[in-house]
């Protein structure tokens, strides 16, 4: 970085310095020590060295003015140094700071646009007529039996789901799409879960809910995002929910694995996607579990950067949303380990900065 070049231009003119007044001082040193050596010598030669002596003299002044002069200098040139360094160290963390916010903010619109598509195939997939009739007539193992191939169906083209769920209106679940790895689904009752009353009580079939994402024990306890919207007779009656379970371990890590970062600022980085209670999504850097909190400083402002502490610049972003996905107010968070920078960065540096969206 440019920024990062002037500070170490600055640093290293006030190493020279410091060096160069340094030999000088010690010149000046040995001179006025030649010069009193010198006068001793005239004193000694009476009248002869007198000449002598007040040129010796004279050196001694000048030795004592290059002296002063020097140390002005050094100074001048620490003062202005210090003062560059300051700038410097604004500039970098300013520069750094919106250059992560913006990223935080990549990170997660990519989430929302892909969590955007989750709702837009689950309101797709509730009008399948299979799956309306196997809601419809939740007895019918027959039609129960079809509708979980045509699950299968879909599932084999759409990767990213564990798993999708018919539930008739009472909560129970009539068929499922991985019977074989999930054979325990068909039959659980997820009446009192929230995605199903929301689903239920949706006005039309352009509505959907989503859940945050948490651990489903009836999918080996694998973490989720659940979709779900009503599945509705010919007459707009709910006749039963169309729940989707989105993989979300893997994706989420290829979002915040994928952040556009230099290779130093890979090393340094560890990229988040945060919950609207701060919870701990998705992490990079493997530190936070599902459930974990991160104490974002946000300060109920949607983008920004701030200092942590000295070690610690932590920029983020709130979710804008996407087209007809409001988002669930979650964050994407970057946190960047200033290392053996904050050693150098000044204490003007290390101000707080934040910039409303």
């Amino acid at each position: 970085m440019q920024d990062t070049t002037l500070l170490q231009l600055a640093y290293d003119i006030s190493r020279i310095t410091h060096d160069k007044v340094g030999a000088i001082e010690s010149i000046m040193h040995a001179t006025r020590i030649l010069a009193l050596n010198a006068r001793i010598e005239a004193a000694r030669a009476g009248s002869a060295g007198a000449a002598f002596g007040v040129v010796a003299e004279e050196i001694g002044q000048v030795s004592s003015e290059i002296n002063h002069i020097a140390a002005d200098f050094r100074q001048a040139v620490e003062a202005h140094t210090r003062e560059i360094e300051d700038v410097g160290g604004r500039m970098l963390t300013e520069f750094r700071g919106q250059r992560l916010t913006d990223l935080s903010l990549n990170a997660i619109d990519i989430i929302d646009r892909n969590l955007f598509e989750r709702s837009c195939d689950v309101r797709w997939w509730a009008t399948d007529s299979a799956v309306v009739a196997a809601a419809r007539a939740p007895d019918d193992r027959q039609l129960s039996d079809y509708a979980s191939s045509r699950l299968a169906t879909i599932l084999r083209s759409y990767t990213v789901y564990l798993d999708l769920w018919i539930a008739d209106a009472n909560g129970n679940v009539i068929a499922n799409g991985r019977p074989d790895r999930y054979p325990g689904v068909t039959g659980e009752n997820v009446s009192q879960t929230g995605w199903f009353r929301n689903a239920m009580a949706t006005a039309s079939g352009d509505d959907f809910t989503v859940a945050d994402v948490a651990r489903n024990a009836c999918l080996d306890n694998a973490a989720v995002a659940t979709y779900a919207t009503a599945i509705r007779d010919e007459r707009d009656s709910p006749v039963g929910v169309l729940g989707i379970f989105f993989d979300w371990t893997p994706q989420a890590r290829a979002v915040v694995q994928g952040v556009g970062l230099s290779d130093e600022e890979r090393e340094r980085c560890r990229v988040m996607l945060l919950d609207a209670r701060h919870r701990i999504l998705a992490d990079s850097s493997g530190q936070g579990e599902l459930g974990d909190a991160y104490p974002l400083a946000n300060n109920d402002l949607s983008n920004g950067y701030y200092l942590a502490d000295t070690q610690r610049l932590v920029a983020f972003a709130l979710t804008p949303g996407y087209e007809t996905y409001r988002g669930l107010g979650w964050f994407g968070v970057i946190e960047y380990n200033l290392g053996d920078e904050a050693s150098q960065s000044s204490a003007a540096a290390a101000h707080r900065h934040a910039r409303s969206a």
